[in-house]
């Protein structure tokens, strides 16, 4: 995929129950009432629709939360309103997320039946305590179970592991991808473990009850991270997701690559025509929102040229494939792009601006350089 499409996000924001190092719009909510949250979902996207005119649709995402809680209806239904809505190309990627402790083999075979033809799984790690540490519903039997109803049930499947986790030495993260590596199906997803304000773990770390690895030995796991998934046929297309060649994730390429996007649904984003769209945050807010307007928009901001840039060039050094210099260099700095270049962190090659393995440990500095 080289231009980016045009993608559709729907956002679940309802979860069992919140983990301590997630920073996402996700809400435990006791009781839902799926009908009413069908109509304000299928109404939004009605509106979004006069909005953006006949954009082809080349991808929809169900997000979250835990999207996977979902009636399969609602779900068939917003993937039908789609296709009523806009065009719809023939390959469209639909998928989505889904936790182990939410598999089961009817609701995944009611997805299937929808149109969702790409499971994401929220796996987090292959390891009894960690999974208990990271604040997870599942035990390893259930993810691994999960794993085999993606795997039998959906023609694409993918799954997340968190890595640099305290204690995790680099012996332990190799054996932990290993054996990750031989269950993945076309798509992986490996995030480093990070801090965020607002989460549980911002307060516990800060006052010691944890440590993470230090910067070595998270780089080693990094490093490791990148060449047994290379060795292994699912090379890293984006910092922190590999994929077998033609399997990249098609909906977050659009993100990457600059392309529009509409977002419904509670906190969702959207990018149309040169202007950002956002959300109301909290589910009773937007849902009120959309039954007395027919949407739940919170701001629309224009973007000029230069911060059009700035956003091209952030995602687009995310990419292994970089970001057209035409496109960074009206944008980056010159002499930070000069000590990005002699430090080895950033490389021009031909009509691209790649940041360089050393870089991409370092990837949020190297940003900064090139946009100060």
């Amino acid at each position: 995929m080289t231009e980016p499409g045009f993608g559709v996000y729907i956002h679940w924001p309802f979860c069992l129950s919140k983990c301590p190092y997630c920073d996402f719009n996700s809400h435990v909510a006791g009781a839902i009432d799926h009908q009413r949250w069908r109509r304000a979902l299928l109404a939004e996207c009605a509106w979004f629709r006069r909005q953006t005119g006949p954009a082809t649709v080349t991808s929809i995402f169900f997000g979250g939360g835990t999207p996977s809680l979902m009636d399969p209806a609602t779900t068939a239904a917003l993937i039908e309103a789609v296709a009523a809505h806009w065009p719809v190309d023939p390959n469209v990627e639909i998928t989505l997320e889904a936790n182990p402790s939410t598999a089961e083999a009817g609701r995944f075979r009611d997805f299937r039946a929808a149109g969702v033809g790409r499971l994401s799984l929220g796996v987090q790690a292959l390891d009894e305590a960690a999974l208990r540490f990271l604040g997870r519903r599942h035990d390893l039997g259930e993810a691994l179970h999960a794993l085999d109803l993606a795997r039998n049930t959906f023609p694409r499947f993918s799954f997340d592991l968190i890595y640099a986790r305290p204690g995790q030495s680099v012996a332990a993260w190799r054996a932990e991808l290993g054996r990750a590596l031989k269950m993945a199906g076309d798509h992986l997803s490996l995030y480093q473990l990070t801090i965020e304000d607002g989460t549980a773990f911002a307060p516990a770390h800060g006052r010691g009850d944890f440590h993470l690895p230090d910067e070595d030995a998270a780089a080693a796991m990094f490093e490791a991270t990148q060449e047994m998934a290379e060795a292994a046929g699912l090379p890293a297309y984006e910092i922190s997701n590999h994929a077998r060649p033609g399997a990249e994730c098609r909906h977050n390429l659009t993100y990457w690559l600059g392309g529009d996007y509409v977002g419904i649904g509670p906190g969702a984003h959207g990018r149309i025509g040169g202007e950002a769209w956002r959300q109301h945050r909290a589910p009773e807010t937007w849902l009120a929102a959309v039954e007395r307007d027919g949407h739940g928009t919170r701001e629309r901001l224009a973007l000029d040229p230069a911060t059009r840039g700035e956003e091209l060039v952030m995602m687009g050094l995310r990419l292994t494939r970089g970001v057209a210099w035409a496109i960074a260099r009206d944008v980056v700095d010159a002499a930070g792009l000069a000590r990005m270049e002699d430090g080895g962190f950033v490389a021009r090659t031909g009509d691209r601006l790649r940041v360089t393995p050393k870089g991409r440990l370092v990837l949020n500095a190297v940003t900064a350089e090139l946009l100060a």
